[in-house]
């Protein structure tokens, strides 16, 4: 089945016996039995039918053997650290969503692990960071904000000759534009709350693998800690996927065109985009997966600028998140990136000019226009 069609039949329910088409929402905690030892489900923490139809939808999409979905993206990463004993370490991307350093360094390493952050688009220097005890890297691609692409083949064979485990989050380009594990990663990290939902209307997370004893441990987790997606949360992802496909042609389609715009503007200094070809990442990003997604970073002349448009967009919304219909503009420095030292920040160039955008689905020269209405107000 090819992957657009997936994404529209996926989550059809096959067999219910009224003939129903969408897949119902079974809004309940727990399942009667009629004999002891009888199967099936027992309690929705464990396992609810409308989210283990999201979940064998995640799976196909990923092409993987299982998928689970959790409360949000930073559920399924909490759980994932949970493979990890007191004393392990990791690398990461440093580059990061600034929530998943925040995790790293306020819970994870307050539970006995330590993290090395790196540029892990620099599979020498990645390398060389490893030791003995590292156990696990972890990879945006493209990352968040500053859009570096780290070519997933690489590090997988580099993971592979070292016995790491290799996880990749996806949320950017999502499983429509690329695939990590068909690239060598053991693990796929999701925020659902993005392009899967794709309407600012729920959170989710997914994990997603091949490998059933990575899976059967992250299950056991997942079931002892509690964080599963609410059944009616797993049906507004199961109506969301359906529109996924052509949401992301249209989306990353408004983008290529904005990020192009934007580099003739006078008071754009720099527009990070990995669809365009100058980008340093565009050759591996290009070589890994479908397309170049609908998030672009970009740095304006100054300050002023910057929260000049912030303060005037009036189609555009001022908004932390992003993936949803209608375009976001984001500031790192003091929204998904505040938690970082100002020193960290300006080092990985979050600075008081960058600012990040997630094109929607709108009408792109509405967006044009009111960027320069924005920026004369």
């Amino acid at each position: 089945m090819e992957l657009q069609t997936l994404c529209v039949h996926g989550g059809i329910n096959e067999n219910d016996p009224t003939g129903a088409v969408e897949m119902p929402i079974y809004q309940t905690a727990m399942f009667r039995h009629h004999d002891i030892g009888e199967g099936g489900y027992d309690y929705s923490r464990q396992q609810n039918p409308t989210r283990e139809k999201l979940e064998q939808l995640m799976a196909k999409l990923e092409h993987g053997r299982e998928a689970i979905a959790f409360s949000s993206g930073m559920a399924a990463i909490t759980c994932l650290m949970e493979l990890f004993q007191p004393g392990d370490h990791l690398l990461a991307t440093d580059d990061l969503y600034g929530g998943s350093i925040r995790l790293f360094r306020g819970v994870g390493e307050k539970n006995g692990l330590s993290f090395d952050f790196l540029d892990t688009s620099d599979l020498g220097m990645l390398a060389a960071k490893i030791r003995p005890e590292t156990k696990a890297v972890f990879i945006e691609t493209p990352t968040n904000p500053m859009m570096q692409v780290t070519d997933l083949r690489g590090a997988a064979k580099i993971c592979r000759e070292h016995n790491l485990l290799l996880f990749v989050d996806n949320t950017f380009l999502t499983p429509y534009l690329q695939n990590p594990l068909d690239l060598g990663a053991d693990v796929v990290i999701h925020s659902g709350t993005k392009f899967l939902s794709g309407h600012n209307d729920t959170l989710a997370g997914f994990l997603v693998a091949n490998d059933p004893k990575i899976m059967e441990r992250l299950r056991y987790f997942y079931m002892s800690t509690g964080a599963c997606l609410a059944p009616f949360d797993s049906w507004l992802l199961l109506r969301g996927i359906k529109t996924l496909g052509i949401r992301m042609e249209r989306q990353q389609q408004n983008a290529l065109a904005l990020a192009q715009w934007l580099k003739r503007q006078s008071w754009v200094s720099r527009v990070l985009y990995v669809g365009l070809p100058e980008h340093p990442g565009y050759a591996v990003n290009a070589d890994q997966s479908r397309g170049a997604g609908a998030m672009i970073s970009f740095e304006v002349d100054s300050s002023t600028t910057a929260l000049r448009l912030l303060r005037n967009v009036q189609l555009i919304l001022f908004a932390e998140s992003l993936g949803g219909t209608e375009t976001l503009l984001t500031y790192p420095m003091t929204q998904t990136h505040a938690d970082l030292p100002k020193e960290e920040r300006e080092a990985r160039g979050i600075n008081d000019r960058l600012l990040r955008i997630s094109v929607g689905l709108e009408d792109v020269n509405d967006l044009e226009n009111d960027l320069l209405q924005a920026e004369k107000a």
